[in-house]
């Protein structure tokens, strides 16, 4: 089993020699829109009800102000940090290049483990957007409808409840400028608070039929619905399928022109139960270098 040395020093929490760990990997490869990067190079954002400062010392991982309390009963599985990702990586890379050489440049990319409820809005929200808008519309979304969060002298908000936005109009929602977007926010709100949606019944669900369960929700199509199987529920078997994705399975494996089923298709004989994995390597890595554009 994976193991990583933690330290609680001072009032933090330390990962030592932390492998598989880069900040940047993690917070810009699209799973995440609620953290930023600091001018000192820490990130700093916040996870349901929880804010988090974290930075890199060298080889070590640092979480300011976080108790050993806060960390085991939290962040540690946030990060994922029970998984080997240096297997997952090994086994991708087997007898494929594309991946090796895609999850090398990636090397510190770990999935987060995400709240559905946040993941199911977020992702709504990432609709035909771009991070940078996707990021101020749920900043906006937090700050006029969570709770204040009080950490190391800084405001942070909360993630909205579905039963707080349920209450909303359109009207009133419209604060968050996510323009055509509110009215499914409201949808989803809507359902999950009356119970007519069940997360814990989409949890108990095997993928496909999450997937179905999941796509029941106004604005919740292909790829969002794999989106939020892949961050909101940790299914790895699931390989969301964008423009981007496209292109880049285009460019390295099929060297033509290929439907979103055949992408797909490819993805699940390739990748396997890997497959959100594949797809993270394969997005940061060829984004950052403009692979198939």
């Amino acid at each position: 089993m994976y193991t990583m040395e933690i330290k609680y020093e001072h009032g933090d929490t330390v990962l030592k020699n932390a492998p598989d760990f880069k900040l940047r990997h993690i917070f810009d490869c699209g799973q995440t829109f609620r953290f930023g990067e600091n001018p000192d190079g820490s990130y700093s954002g916040a996870a349901g009800s929880r804010a988090l400062k974290i930075s890199e010392r060298g080889n070590d991982i640092v979480l300011h102000g976080i108790s050993e309390n806060e960390f085991t009963g939290f962040w540690h599985d946030y990060f994922d940090l029970g998984r080997d990702y240096g297997k997952i990586k090994k086994t991708l890379s087997e007898n494929d290049d594309i991946m090796r050489r895609a999850s090398e440049y990636g090397f510190g990319i770990r999935i987060l483990n995400q709240d559905l409820w946040e993941m199911i809005i977020s992702f709504i929200i990432s609709a035909s957007n771009n991070i940078p808008r996707i990021k101020g519309i749920i900043d906006r979304l937090c700050r006029n409808f969570g709770d204040k969060l009080e950490y190391m002298g800084e405001e942070y908000f909360s993630f909205p409840a579905p039963e707080r936005l349920a209450q909303l109009s359109e009207t009133e929602l419209s604060v968050i400028r996510a323009g055509f977007r509110d009215k499914y926010i409201l949808d989803a709100a809507r359902r999950i608070s009356c119970g007519e949606t069940s997360l814990e019944y989409i949890r108990s669900l095997p993928t496909p039929e999450a997937k179905a369960e999941l796509m029941k929700i106004k604005g919740v199509g292909n790829k969002v619905s794999d989106c939020i199987l892949l961050f909101g529920l940790g299914r790895a078997d699931s390989f969301p399928v964008d423009v981007w994705i496209k292109r880049i399975m285009e460019y390295c494996y099929f060297k033509r022109e290929a439907s979103i089923g055949e992408v797909s298709e490819l993805a699940r004989e390739k990748f396997g139960v890997l497959g959100g994995y594949a797809q993270q390597y394969l997005f940061f890595w060829a984004r950052d270098n403009k692979i198939g554009v």
